[in-house]
């Protein structure tokens, strides 16, 4: 539907492309930006009441329908709102107090390999063969690499073993890919008329609801949000570009490629990440993170092969 009226041209689904990663990617950072003046999960709820808010608007100004009906829609609203919402916003927000915008971002470019493994246990169609399973063994080791546990930190007082920031932060953004990931598996069977943006409208209102919970759960306090110039840019960037524009491009996206050649901009995003971080914040991304995402990448070539090769041979007439 959308790609239709915006994505009428491979340039145009290029620079769709390259925004959608630029203002993913720039999100890393102004998140690392606003936790200085927000409690976490508060900032996450705000920026996700106020953007599906929007969204829900739009979907009811573009589609036919935009109030889900029946189990499975509800069900998919609930889904994607605990899930690719909820968990996922909040672990990382929480993570990215102990770890870079540009660190995390490299965390989570996994979830497209954790996807793979998830839909091969939790669907009966799906399965890893031999080189699936390298990839995610090479996904996960991407992780290991970039958290580092043998370096020297904290004394976590249980198991006299060493609980660094950065392994506290990687830990938490792994769970943030999890959560997204088994989401966007329970989400494959829920076949349904509802348009996207209706069900992203819906997921991001529920989504915040429950970050709001679980923010007064934590004692987060409104009175703790302090309001000067970086947070408000912060707030208003996450909420209107990153997350109203870019879910926007995201759907016209989807729409013109397909999932598989969608998710290469999660390996887009954290050189983005590494760049705002850089340039805004002074922050250089290390070594151990480079390596980290150099085989996180390689996961997901190994277990997405076919699917990028047969779109090269499509898209560029190589193989014959």
């Amino acid at each position: 539907m959308y790609s239709r009226n915006f994505l009428s041209s491979p340039t145009l689904v290029a620079g769709a492309f390259l925004l959608l990663a630029t203002l993913w990617g720039t999100s890393f950072v102004a998140i690392e930006a606003g936790l200085a003046y927000f409690p976490p999960l508060l900032f996450a709820g705000v920026r996700y009441a106020i953007a599906g808010a929007i969204v829900l608007a739009y979907a009811t100004l573009v589609s036919d329908r935009w109030l889900p009906s029946g189990r499975h829609e509800w069900l998919g609203v609930g889904i994607a709102g605990a899930f690719v919402i909820a968990a996922y916003h909040g672990f990382l927000y929480v993570g990215e107090l102990y770890v870079s915008g540009a660190v995390a971002a490299v965390v989570v470019s996994l979830a497209p390999v954790l996807t793979a493994a998830f839909a091969a246990v939790l669907l009966p169609n799906e399965r890893l063969g031999p080189f699936e399973i390298a990839g995610f063994a090479l996904g996960l080791l991407g992780v290991i690499v970039i958290a580092d546990p043998t370096g020297v930190g904290l004394t976590d007082g249980v198991s006299g073993g060493v609980l660094t920031p950065e392994l506290i932060g990687v830990g938490l953004t792994f769970l943030a890919a999890v959560a997204f990931s088994i989401g966007a598996v329970l989400l494959r069977p829920l076949r349904t008329d509802l348009p996207i943006a209706a069900l992203q409208g819906w997921a991001m209102l529920l989504g915040a609801g429950v970050l709001f919970a679980g923010a007064g759960v934590l004692g987060e306090s409104p009175g703790a949000i302090v309001w000067n110039a970086t947070s408000i840019v912060s707030l208003t960037y996450l909420t209107l570009l990153s997350g109203v524009v870019a879910f926007l491009i995201y759907f016209a996206l989807l729409d013109a490629v397909g999932p598989t050649q969608l998710h290469l901009v999660g390996y887009v995003e954290p050189m983005i990440a590494a760049v705002g971080s850089w340039v805004l914040l002074g922050h250089l991304i290390e070594g151990e993170a480079v390596v980290g995402f150099a085989a996180i990448l390689a996961g997901f070539v190994a277990l997405e092969r076919r699917e990028i090769a047969a779109y090269v041979t499509t898209r560029y007439g190589f193989g014959g």
